[in-house]
């Protein structure tokens, strides 16, 4: 399975992506700074957005992208790797 991250910390990019990998996930992480996300994000079957440490500009561009391709989107407002883990386990 393939999901995106929106959002988190820059130092806690790399614990993201192996928590993700323990679970049998491949992830792209991204934190909300990047411009054009949407044409990074390629083919996914989830995106996890951390929205306390998003912007509303990055937000709305996921959830847009996400909607046009029914693509299923888990809005949570923490953004510790526990959360993430928590997201993933219930896919």
């Amino acid at each position: 399975m393939c999901a995106t991250l929106v959002g988190g910390m820059d130092r806690l990019k790399r614990e993201y992506i192996n928590a993700a990998k323990a679970n049998g996930v491949e992830l792209k992480v991204f934190t909300g700074k990047e411009n054009c996300i949407s044409e990074k994000m390629g083919q996914t079957e989830l995106v996890i957005v951390f929205t306390n440490k998003v912007s509303h500009a990055a937000r709305k561009e996921v959830m847009h992208y996400a909607k046009s391709r029914n693509i299923p989107v888990r809005l949570v407002h923490n953004c510790g790797v526990s959360s993430l883990r928590q997201n993933l386990a219930t896919n």
